[in-house]
């Protein structure tokens, strides 16, 4: 399945590109990267760029980059992620650096579940959040996930929430 372009009322979520890669690496390289298991050297930062593009050919799914659709200013990532990295299909968000606190991750996440769960035989997903980062757990709740404390996870320590269809 190609990659949908999806649209929210400030978000266009579309396609990765390779000209994403380099703010992508600034990310992965960062400190706020300790949420996602890095920080990250360029390649290891390129083996995930490539696999959150791969998963669209593999699982039918995968990440949409976020665009703000007044400025065209590409400000985070939200994807659907499989494959041996997860035990479940997790639903993920990232934002770049100045646009934190503003809603882009809840609206764009929002997004992506509600057409995974129009369009993929998916009961749930879940989201896997580092046990410090309470802005990621934040948005989960905002989305409506419920805490599930008895889910695999590769990370013993992460807290996992879980997005069921009927809350879409």
């Amino acid at each position: 399945m190609p990659a949908p372009t999806l649209t929210t009322e400030r978000l266009t979520l579309r396609p990765m590109r390779h000209g994403d890669f380099p703010a992508y690496a600034v990310l992965m390289a960062s400190p706020r990267a300790v949420y996602m298991g890095g920080p990250y050297d360029t390649a290891a930062a390129w083996g995930l760029f490539c696999h959150d593009a791969a998963c669209w050919a593999l699982f039918g799914h995968g990440a949409l980059m976020l665009d703000r659709r007044d400025t065209g200013e590409t400000v985070g990532q939200v994807g659907l992620n499989a494959g041996p990295l997860f035990p479940e299909t997790e639903l993920g968000w990232m934002l770049y650096a100045g646009h934190e606190g503003q809603g882009y991750a809840t609206e764009g996440a929002a997004r992506l579940r509600d057409w995974a769960f129009a369009s993929l035989p998916f009961d749930s997903l879940v989201s896997y959040t580092h046990p410090a980062n309470d802005a990621s757990k934040a948005v989960a709740l905002r989305l409506g996930a419920l805490r599930d404390d008895t889910a695999p996870r590769q990370d013993p320590e992460d807290c996992v929430f879980r997005h069921h269809r009927r809350a879409a």
